[in-house]
């Protein structure tokens, strides 16, 4: 489980920075609430892409 941090959530999503940690807490929010245990500014890979609807062509391959 590869966990995302708001810099990798920005290059994936193409957003500002600002705009990815909007979108790491409202996911974590939504984590919190099945009860799962998150980690403030970051967000599990596999969860992101879940709720994009899983991995699309448009989403650029990570730096490594």
């Amino acid at each position: 489980m590869k966990m995302l941090n708001a810099d990798e959530v920005k290059d994936i999503l193409r957003v500002s920075k600002p705009k990815a940690y909007v979108i790491i807490k409202q996911l974590n929010k939504e984590l919190n609430d099945k009860g799962y245990l998150t980690i403030a500014g970051k967000i599990m890979e596999d969860y992101l892409y879940e709720r994009l609807g899983g991995k699309c062509n448009w989403v650029p391959k990570r730096k490594k």
